[in-house]
């Protein structure tokens, strides 16, 4: 605790200084004719690159401090880029263009001025996605310690975003959209997120109130960039969670790069250390590859591939879980017998041509194809009993079981199988003049889901099968007899042939002026969106949508650095096959999309501390949702009642203070309230399933002074209990209980041996090593009991039904290495 308390002290109070970092600048430099110039000497004090054959360069400068660059090359004219203040690990793209006259760029600082930062958007750096702890490290794990983002599950790499859901969040690769398993049931089942970190070069997020060039959903946006490899480069990364390479190519020429990456994991470190012992077989293989072409110097081509196979085989064993109050401690005693099998295997294949015949027009086409092959097979049969628990503490038995009542058995059988292929064409462009631009887009899809559906699930009691709580089935068991037929107390079975064929599009007008002194920004763009659903057993059901939105920015010319935004706009989201899916697995072809209503306003405070930059971005929100389709959620399992008849609302505002708070380590404080309900039928508003109330996240990196090569990342992680959901076959309305609150704090150290501001001569051990690190994490420090989900347990007796939590991981140690060369 010592030791933490320091951590905490160090937070609050850096006041000593340490080695300088490191942020990157990186680009093209082009001639007057828009060629790419090769062997461009560009300098910064004492370091210095030049441009590959391409025209392509990536300079390391010192972070936090006013620099200077000069781009010199022998017929041109220098170009200077003069006070450049990067934050650390910030990459910064800079392309210059070498005419015949000088070119002085003077005065830049890196401030909320940037486009990015009028669109609203949150840049995350790919340095620190990959180096932060967490038990799904990467992309969605640094998302989660966002405000206004959250999900109160380790295991998943799910997040829901202002009182939406996981289905309600864009997902962009190099501008291809991708999708997550539709099956899929629970976190420790889900394995590798698609996004390899490793491969990442730029990472954007919007939390709403974003552009009308992004797709139709209701929350959010996250825009990934994988990187162009300048160079040959290989790194490895291993830990007890798994391994994973990635290899960088660079032709002799110049023209052809490649980006492969290849992923193992196998959770079982986490899945052993929940409460239910178990024999698991959790493996996750991930293969990615991009691969760019440069055809001339206005056309360029690449391709992005993967192929993911998920396998995950469950014997559970038996359980036991201590819950209740301190006046009536319980306990859930389970037997397992059975297991369950889950396989999903993904590909997904884009081509994408882009022309820029000009630095005013670019336009690009995309072809991709994504295909989804999922099964769930369970036979699982668990005998539980409730019973007291001993809770004198001079008992030598303190903590187990006695007194067994309400002795009961649950058989869970599943065959559910699911095809889904998705085929996209889309073509985009954008055409600048001066600070205005254009943009449009339109997209074909055809989307084909093939789906089987049987699951039951029988509840016993004491050799008595209980049916579900509807009219046909009233009884008196056991005090009578009932002799109908056997049926599940929930099941679901049909088989669904769906096919969707939608055209989308959007265009938007973007400028960047003045208003007098001040910098003003705008946007206004509308999208439209005609889909046509038709199936075997319904007839072609056709619908159209319109959606405008708009975004301000104004950048006051106050002695203070401030920008000050606002956007709002309509935000739809047609039903993908999930929503058009009941509880009963039925599937309703006349289920509209979801309309909402995004008012977002914000501010960024840019100021010095500590003599180093720090941002302050705070944001407050309106929704107002209409022709809302209600679910419920189990674990990561959403199910939907496939129908328009509520309406529902959230409000909030976020706040995040980042900067270097220790010297030469970007760090972050975060925070969050959200208000959200649904009034489902008329019936009155009540809390959504994501209705999380309060959320502080936390983002510390340090090191040692003394060893400053000992590198310390820490991630904390604080969130109000969401509502803990019904047991099936129950009104909602009855119960509002919420879990308990999700505490959490994720510690990583590690020793760094060699990175980019260290070199080593010949014969040296390290002299072949451009990274090399090793370290340890400890996952869930605090060892906090956190629950996702109730077990709802029927006493037989009384017929009164329990929560029981379902807890998460407790602590775990992992070691790790990674390597670069």
């Amino acid at each position: 605790m010592k030791a933490v308390g320091n951590v905490f002290l160090i937070f609050i109070l850096p006041l000593y200084f340490g080695l300088a970092q490191t942020a990157t600048i990186s680009g093209f430099v082009l001639d007057e004719d828009n060629t790419p110039i090769p062997n461009v000497n560009i300098a910064s004090g004492s370091k210095g690159t030049s441009t590959a054959n391409n025209g392509y360069y990536l300079l390391e400068i010192i972070a936090d401090t006013k620099v200077t660059i000069t781009f010199s090359h022998l017929g041109h004219q220098n170009v200077v880029l003069e006070n450049l203040l990067l934050s650390t690990n910030e990459n910064f793209v800079f392309n210059p263009v070498m005419k015949s006259e000088v070119t002085q760029i003077g005065g830049v600082e890196v401030t909320p001025t940037g486009k990015k930062e009028t669109q609203g958007i949150t840049t995350i750096s790919p340095e620190v996605i990959q180096k932060i702890p967490g038990a799904n490290a990467g992309v969605e794990n640094i998302l989660k310690l966002l405000p206004g983002v959250s999900f109160n599950n380790e295991l998943s790499t799910q997040y829901n975003v202002r009182g939406g859901n996981f289905d309600e969040n864009l997902v962009y690769v190099n501008g291809i959209e991708v999708y997550r398993p539709f099956l899929i049931r629970s976190g420790q089942q889900e394995g590798l997120s698609f996004v390899n970190s490793s491969m990442v070069e730029n990472v954007e997020f919007s939390a709403g109130g974003f552009q009308a060039k992004y797709g139709d959903k209701l929350s959010s946006v996250l825009d990934i960039t994988y990187k162009t490899p300048t160079n040959f480069g290989v790194q490895v990364n291993a830990s007890l969670l798994g391994a994973a390479t990635t290899l960088e190519t660079v032709s002799r020429n110049g023209k052809l790069t490649t980006l492969s990456g290849l992923r193992y994991r196998n959770n079982a470190l986490f899945i052993n250390s929940q409460q239910t012992q178990t024999a698991v077989i959790p493996t996750f293989l991930d293969a990615q590859s991009y691969w760019a072409y440069q055809i001339s110097k206005t056309l360029h081509l690449s391709f992005l591939g993967n192929l993911a196979i998920n396998n995950y085989e469950n014997e559970p064993r038996v359980r036991q879980t201590n819950f209740g109050t301190l006046q009536e401690p319980r306990a859930l005693l389970v037997n397992y017998e059975g297991k369950e099998q889950t396989r999903y295997e993904t590909q997904l294949g884009a081509l994408k041509a882009d022309w820029e015949p000009n630095d005013r027009l670019k336009m690009d086409f995309t072809f991709s194809g994504y295909h989804a092959i999922e099964e769930e097979f369970t036979d699982l049969i668990a005998a539980y009993e409730l019973a007291d628990v001993i809770t004198d503490l001079g008992d030598e038995n303190l903590g187990e079981a006695i007194n067994p009542r309400g002795i009961g058995a649950q058989f869970n059988r599943a065959r559910n199988q699911l095809d889904a292929l998705i085929l996209n064409a889309s073509h985009r462009g954008i055409l600048k003049k001066g600070n205005k631009t254009l943009e449009w887009g339109v997209k074909y899809s055809h989307e084909d889901f093939r789906d089987r559906l049987n699951e039951a699930e029988f509840l016993d009691s004491a050799g008595f099968l209980i049916r579900p709580p509807n009219p046909e089935f009233s009884n008196n068991q056991p005090e009578e007899p009932f002799d109908a037929d056997i049926v599940p107390f929930e099941g679901a079975r049909a088989t669904n042939f769906v096919t969707t064929n939608r055209f989308s599009g959007f265009i938007q007008v973007g400028n960047q002026t003045k208003w007098g002194e001040h910098d003003v920004y705008y946007n206004v763009g509308i999208r439209a969106q005609s889909w046509a659903l038709s199936g075997e057993t319904f007839e072609t059901n056709r619908q159209f949508i319109f959606s405008p939105r708009a975004q301000f920015a104004i950048k006051p010319n106050w002695k203070k650095d401030m920008l000050f935004r606002l956007a709002f706009g309509s935000y739809q989201q047609p039903p993908l096959y999930r929503e058009l899916r009941d509880i009963m697995g039925r599937v309703n072809p006349d289920v509209k999309a979801q309309r909402s209503v995004h008012i977002v306003g914000g501010n960024e405070f840019s100021f010095s501390m500590f003599e180093r930059p720090f941002t302050l971005v705070s944001e407050i929100y309106y929704k107002k949702l209409n022709d809302v389709n209600t679910y419920t959620i189990e674990d990561v399992r959403i199910r939907y009642r496939a129908d328009n008849i509520s309406e529902a609302y959230a409000f909030g505002m976020d706040l995040r203070l980042n900067g270097t708070f220790v010297p030469g380590a970007e760090s972050w404080v975060s925070l969050g309230y959200l208000k959200t309900e649904e009034n489902i039928g008329g019936r009155g508003y009540i809390s959504r399933p994501t209705d999380q109330r309060f959320k502080l996240g936390i983002l510390f990196q340090d090191y040692m002074p003394t060893i400053p090569n000992v590198k310390l990342y820490l991630n904390l992680l604080y969130n109000t209990g969401v509502p803990g959901g019904s047991p099936s076959n129950e009104d909602p309305y009855n119960f509002q209980n919420r879990l308990r609150d999700y505490r959490r704090a994720d510690l990583g150290i590690s020793y760094i041996f060699a990175d980019s501001n260290t070199t080593f001569p010949k014969g040296h051990w390290l002299h072949g090593f451009k990274e090399l690190d090793v370290g340890f994490e400890i996952f869930n420090l605090f060892n906090n009991q956190n629950a996702i989900t109730n077990t709802w347990v029927r006493d037989v007796d009384t017929q009164q039904q329990f929560a029981v939590p379902n807890f998460l991981t407790s602590r775990i140690l992992n070691l790790k290495i990674n390597m670069r060369f």
